[in-house]
């Protein structure tokens, strides 16, 4: 099973409600609470997305993180890339990883870049204002489950 990390899928949930006012500068305990999500998990995954100029780090008093840029600009592969490297369905995909050492025998060499640039291209046609919920959709489910 293809899986995106549970801290990528965070990163997309912290990023979806800093995106609801992309102005406001968020304390970590502040996304914490909004989204449930524990504290320091929030403020590790908010210290990766600034490092990966997602989200920009406010110093001093009233400071925070707020959004680098719109959520129509922020695709879920930069949120991936940001968060885990490079995507990479296999390892032979992956060019941070050492050759393999099967290499010169193997069959399928070359065979999953097409795989992987079809899932990039995917991830990258997505943007974080498609991963936002929608507040008449939210009620909706909600109404449906109760």
């Amino acid at each position: 099973m293809i899986k995106i990390s549970k801290m990528a899928d965070y990163a997309v949930v912290i990023l979806s409600e800093m995106s609801a006012d992309p102005e406001r500068v968020s304390s970590a305990a502040a996304i914490s609470t909004t989204t449930s999500l524990p504290e320091p998990t929030v403020s590790k995954i908010l210290k990766i997305l600034a490092g990966a100029d997602l989200v920009v780090s406010i110093r001093g008093a009233g400071g925070g993180y707020k959004l680098d840029r719109g959520a129509k600009d922020i695709t879920v592969l930069d949120i991936i890339t940001g968060i885990d490297g490079p995507v990479a369905l296999v390892n032979c995909a992956d060019p941070s990883q050492a050759a393999c050492r099967l290499r010169e025998t193997c069959c399928m060499l070359g065979r999953w870049d097409g795989v992987n640039a079809a899932v990039r291209d995917v991830l990258a046609e997505v943007t974080l204002t498609d991963m936002m919920w929608k507040s008449d959709v939210c009620v909706d489910f909600v109404n449906e489950g109760s």
